[in-house]
């Protein structure tokens, strides 16, 4: 099968759709012999489209692990009068304000849209919103009669990214789409997509790279001990909400007064309101929590393999690949009872959900499984085989191609 695949950006830049992508088309590579081709911007970071943040990247054409990857270079005119245009229609509600909104935040890529009609592909695929590049994908790929299919990874929670008529618009028009919970299918289902249209996959992982991986070395080199770990995994952004899991942490610690907060993600500009949160706390309890930034994605088994309890606070996710990761290595999980993570959680099975926002609902779910080793070690074994059973990346890459079979006719 000759698939096209469509992204904002691919390996080696970093982010969950890219990922997604990477290790999508590599399986339909390696398991299925398909002829996979990605088109992606030449940038480093999606931020580029709209702001002065990450750099252009080389354009033209490479193979990357029996993958073609074709990088397109970016517009960035008239940056500043599309970032006044679309915050004023937005505002004042102009009609159209969605478009403006979509048009500043790009990527504007002038040589796509013919490079799609042009692709001779049996089918496209393309994620995710809310950039520009989706609407290329249907348009395109219908003017060349090739079905199309989008993965949407829609935050509902975020009302100026995904709150867009023209993104429902552009839904109805493609063949398939795939959401990645149940709560992205029933959202959509209310506004009107056709849910037979809808398939549920969620994300996938090396499920290999986490399974019987020991914490032993991040505790010795962090001096965690053998006490217990609470362990967060996030870029450190106000949507991630670690504030609410710093002002749990007292509360916590009346329980447990020895036990440590070990917060693992990106640092960001929001990284300095963690911090005046933090040095509130006595000296001592500054030392119980422990900060560890920017490290290799080789990295990430070893510290999710530190905690005894993972959490992640967060509201604003399409999926929740952390989640998964997390269980990955067997460890038990709290999330925010809310959006996609709520349908996530098998609540009480692999996991536990508290109120999003509220520091003392999230205390008292931590305590709760601190409290309880058993319990503990039953739900990080639970969540361990609803991995294997549905979130490894053979599993996923399966069914979108399945998906992708059904509208070709191809095997």
């Amino acid at each position: 099968m000759k698939i096209l695949h469509i992204v904002q950006g691919y390996d080696p830049v970093v982010g969950g759709s890219e990922w997604l992508v990477k290790n999508l088309s590599e399986q339909m590579v390696s398991k299925h012999g398909d002829d996979v081709t990605v088109f992606t911007a030449a940038a480093t970071k999606s931020a580029y489209f709209w702001r002065d943040e990450g750099e252009a990247m080389p354009v033209g054409t490479e193979m990357i692990n029996g993958v073609t990857v074709r990088r397109f270079p970016v517009s960035k005119r008239f940056q500043f009068i599309r970032m006044v245009l679309a915050r004023g229609f937005y505002r004042l509600k102009v009609p159209y304000h969605d478009w403006a909104r979509t048009l500043q935040l790009g990527p504007i890529i002038p040589e796509l849209p013919q490079a799609i009609a042009e692709s001779g592909a049996d089918v496209v695929f393309a994620t995710a919103f809310p950039f520009l590049h989706m609407y290329y994908a249907v348009s395109e790929a219908k003017k060349a009669g090739i079905p199309v299919v989008l993965l949407g990874a829609i935050h509902t929670a975020d009302k100026w990214g995904y709150d867009r008529k023209m993104m429902l618009d552009i839904i109805q028009q493609a063949d398939a789409y795939i959401a990645h919970t149940t709560f992205e299918h029933d959202f959509l289902a209310r506004r009107g997509i056709a849910p037979q249209k809808i398939s549920v996959i969620g994300g996938g992982v090396d499920a290999a790279n986490f399974a019987g991986v020991s914490g032993t070395a991040v505790r010795q080199q962090y001096n965690l001990g053998d006490g217990l770990v609470i362990v967060a995994m996030s870029r450190q952004s106000q949507l991630k909400r670690l504030d609410t899991l710093i002002q749990a942490m007292p509360r916590i610690w009346e329980a447990y007064p020895q036990a440590k907060l070990l917060m693992a993600g990106a640092k960001t500009a929001y990284s300095a309101h963690l911090e005046t949160l933090i040095a509130q706390f006595p000296p001592a309890q500054q030392a119980q929590l422990i900060q560890i930034q920017d490290f290799p994605e080789s990295q990430k088994p070893h510290i999710l393999a530190t905690a005894d309890i993972f959490v992640h606070p967060s509201g604003n996710e399409s999926f929740g690949i952390v989640f998964v990761e997390a269980w990955a290595t067997g460890k038990p999980v709290i999330g925010a009872n809310t959006g996609a993570v709520s349908s996530l959680i098998d609540e009480g099975k692999d996991g536990l959900l508290f109120e999003y926002g509220n520091a003392d609902s999230l205390a008292e779910k931590v305590i709760a499984l601190l409290g309880d080793k058993e319990k503990r070690r039953a739900m990080g074994l639970s969540g361990q085989k609803k991995v294997l059973a549905k979130y490894s990346w053979e599993q996923v890459s399966n069914q979108l191609r399945s998906v992708y079979e059904e509208l070709t006719g191809l095997v």
